[in-house]
């Protein structure tokens, strides 16, 4: 059982700008009941909770039991002994736990898991791409539907794509869906010397599609010796005026691992809470965007889902775009171990 205290005390360095994400000890008091009553089902029921890094605090610190980016979470899921998966976070990556685990119960308790991204491209979209460029090699973001995966060759992450699609023995490739991780690529291909035709599709995340590069000149004129952290889902201008770039999980181990105690972390404002709590002793400079549909996941619908599930919250797939879908996810896992 976790105290009021236990929790305040986890979160009391938590600033990122907001008065919802400022957690006083009378906050912490109205949360642990919830909490409580979370961590008692999920042990009563023999579920487990895998929770997107974006997702609020008080159910990272909370209720959690994995916690990390699309591809750590993939892995979770495939190594979870539980009859229940609930996954905290958006639509896709529920369907990604169902792929991979399609005897176990997945749920998803948001009441908004759509994703930009994986609402962009439909897979009828895919088969009219695919026959527009037949001798492509079609390479999926993660943040799709089981529809898209299952027209694709292989899915990638942002912790991934570059070495896969740098270790595919093909010089055409069309990525989807995200317009700005596709620009980026071609880029870092050129960097490595790859030569590959890269087709790239046109969605675009509206977290990381909202920041501008003059805003990090100011930035970094009121801070000297900032570093620049951003995740590649945003725009080109911004990865080249970046000090790093990578994935949520590859960001925290950077902060974590480096030397540095000024950052400005342009991702969603989830992984700056989780930085805050974790290394209280870096400082975490300007703003930063909430994704609705991460922060749409409340421990209040985390309790319904494990209570009483209704049928809008349980992923179910056709079995045969699951098994389409899950080779696509398979030859990522074969590229990368």
């Amino acid at each position: 059982m976790i105290t009021a205290l236990d929790l305040f005390n986890r979160l009391k360095n938590v600033r990122i700008g907001v008065s919802s994400c400022l957690y006083t000890m009378d906050k912490c008091k109205e949360l642990v009941p919830l909490i409580n009553e979370i961590n008692l089902l999920k042990k009563e029921t023999n579920a487990t909770l895998l929770v997107h890094s974006y997702v609020s605090p008080e159910v990272v610190y909370g209720v959690a039991d994995f916690v990390g980016d699309s591809y750590k979470l993939s892995k979770d899921a495939i190594d979870s002994g539980a009859d229940t998966i609930v996954f905290v976070a958006v639509r896709f990556m529920a369907e990604t736990a169902k792929i991979l685990n399609p005897a176990k119960q997945v749920l998803i308790p948001s009441q908004d898991s759509g994703c930009t991204l994986a609402d962009a491209i439909t897979a009828e979209k895919v088969r009219e791409l695919r026959e527009q460029y037949p001798d492509f090699v079609f390479v999926c973001y993660i943040n799709t539907t089981a529809e898209v995966k299952a027209e694709c060759d292989v899915c990638v992450t942002s912790s991934n794509v570059y070495h896969i699609v740098e270790t595919i023995d093909s010089d055409k490739i069309y990525f989807l869906p995200d317009k700005l991780m596709g620009e980026n690529l071609r880029d870092d291909m050129k960097r490595r010397g790859v030569d590959k035709t890269i087709e790239i599709y046109n969605g675009t995340c509206y977290v990381h599609e909202e920041y501008d590069p003059e805003m990090l000149d100011y930035i970094r004129m009121e801070y000297p010796g900032v570093q620049v952290v951003s995740h590649p889902e945003c725009s080109p201008s911004i990865v080249k005026k970046s000090d790093f770039v990578g994935s949520t999980s590859q960001i925290v181990d950077h902060v974590k691992n480096d030397d540095n105690d000024k950052y400005l972390m342009l991702t969603e404002c989830g992984l700056s809470a989780r930085l805050q709590v974790e290394m209280p002793q870096k400082q975490l400079v300007g703003s930063c965007t909430m994704c609705r549909y991460m922060k749409s996941n409340s421990l209040e619908d985390i309790l319904r889902v494990l209570r009483n599930p209704e049928e809008k919250d349980m992923i179910t797939l056709d079995e045969n775009i699951r098994l389409r879908a899950k080779k696509c996810i398979d030859k990522m896992f074969a590229y990368v171990g």
